[in-house]
């Protein structure tokens, strides 16, 4: 009976051990409730493609069009040169509100506030919106 006792521990700590050490986490950033980052977000990776996506169109945030030049070479640049960003502080920066429709109005223009999109761009300004 010991012996059986001893290997369904043994059994059951490997299974946990195996469990755990698939996964790995930085810092989690809580959005809304029930919305998190755990990953580092990469401008990169994750910020620049939404704008190429939803921003850098025809009439809108092109070179010579609106401010901020959302396009590829120049978006990072024209969102810190043209303070619409405040690393760490996604609350209070200017790109977030839009997004947010805490300002108005609300981008992208038409489609309304997006929770996927506001969290990768709140969590990439919060985790000090760094040209990654």
């Amino acid at each position: 009976m010991l012996k059986k006792k001893t290997a369904l521990l043994t059994v059951g700590v490997s299974s946990m051990l195996l469990i755990f050490s698939g996964c790995y986490k930085t810092t989690t950033l809580v959005i809304n409730p029930g919305e998190s980052i755990t990953t580092e977000m990469s401008y990169a990776n994750d910020i620049n493609p939404i704008f190429q996506k939803s921003c850098a169109l025809a009439g809108c945030h092109v070179s010579g069009g609106k401010v901020p030049d959302l396009t590829k070479d120049n978006s990072f640049k024209s969102l810190t040169v043209g303070g619409y960003i405040k690393a760490s502080d996604p609350d209070n920066s200017d790109l977030y509100q839009w997004l947010s429709g805490k300002k108005s109005p609300v981008m992208p223009l038409g489609a309304g506030p997006d929770q996927a999109i506001n969290g990768k761009v709140y969590a990439w300004i919060k985790q000090g919106a760094k040209n990654n």
